[in-house]
Formats: C-alpha cells, structure tokens, sequence
C-alpha cells in the first residue's frame, strides 16, 4: 500500500514538473490578418460582415428617399444585435464594427447608444449643480435618432467525427423611429468546413 502511494505521488510530481517545462510560444500579428484556428465566430467575421453590410445598407434605397425627406443626413442609432448562436460571441464588439462602418462612412450622422446616454445624462446633471453658467450643458438638447439598426446572428452546426461545417447568418434591419417601418433588411452568411485531427477531438 506504501508502495502504491509513493509511487502515485512520484508520478503527480512528474507530470508537474513536465507541465512546468512545456514551452510556450507568442507570435504578434497585425491585428486585421486573417487566422482561423477553431472555426468559430471571430474578428474577422465580425469586420467583414459589419463592411459589407453596412455598404449594402447605405446603397439602398432608403437612403436617398431619407435625405430627400429629411433635407439632411439621417442620424442613426444601433440598437440591439441577439446571439442566438451555438457559440459565444461578443456582439459589443460586432456593435462597435457596425457603429465605426456607419459613422466612417460619411453618410449618416450617429447618437450614443442607451448606455452611453445614461453616462451623459449623469455628466448633465452633474454641471447642473457644478459647472458654471458659460460652460453648462442642459438637458433636453439631444439629437433624436431617425433610425435604429438592430439585428440577430445565428448559426447552424454539421459535425460527423472530425469533419464540421459552421453556418452563420447574420440579419440585420433598419426600423424608421417614428413610424416603426423596416426600410432596410440586409442578411449575410458565411460558411466554414472544419477538419480536426483525432488527437484535436
């Protein structure tokens, strides 16, 4: 019993110690290169499917009928983007590559998300009773949205042993604020076709 107890506490050590020795190896690389390694969701999806589109949105129709009626730029808002994928994704980061394509585009104007304006409300409120007269920002100056954007990504898995196909799609929808129509309904896919190595499983 004595030799099978020293012999279990040897073999702990052991694997310690060459967990301890395994080496660990960091490559930097630009942040907009394309590298998949799992073959789920990742920046680059997020950056290519925000370009596109944003392209498809703002070449649409809506646009020029919105800056006839309007007599201006539209001011757009983003609104809320669900996962209701397989996987984890971080859709605030998908939100911020929506906003930034919007925004860079030149051709819409673009208010602070509902968190953001809480942050600034409170700011207002504090120069109420702080800041003085010249420099005071007062409430009820805000620019209201004429649009919101909003959306949903899914995805579907195939997977026979270590073969996998990934399906995404991506909807996303432009709702006029003030009379709750869709004047823009966009999709976009993307599929990838995983092969992993026994030993990956």
């Amino acid at each position: 019993m004595k030799k099978s107890y020293l012999f279990a506490m040897a073999a702990a050590v052991a694997m310690a110690m060459a967990a301890g020795c395994a080496s660990t190896s960091v490559e930097r690389m630009d942040a907009s290169a394309v590298k998949d390694i799992s073959g789920k969701w990742n920046d680059t999806d997020a950056r290519m499917v925000s370009t596109e589109m944003i392209g498809d949105c703002l070449s649409s129709p809506w646009y020029s009928n919105a800056t006839a009626a309007l007599g201006k730029q539209p001011v757009v808002i983003v609104g809320t983007v669900s996962n209701k994928s397989m996987e984890h994704i971080a859709t605030d980061t998908f939100i911020e590559n929506l906003q930034r394509a919007l925004i860079n585009s030149g051709k819409v104007m673009f208010v602070a998300s509902k968190a953001e304006r809480t942050d600034l409300s409170d700011e207002r409120a504090h120069q109420d009773v702080n800041a003085s007269d010249d420099t005071r920002k007062s409430n009820g100056q805000e620019t209201g949205a004429d649009y919101m954007l909003s959306g949903i990504v899914n995805s579907i898995n195939d997977r026979d042993g270590g073969k996998e196909v990934v399906y995404y799609q991506v909807n996303l929808k432009l709702l006029d604020v003030k009379t709750n129509q869709i004047v823009w309904n966009g999709e976009k896919q993307i599929k990838k076709y995983v092969k992993r190595s026994s030993s990956s499983w």
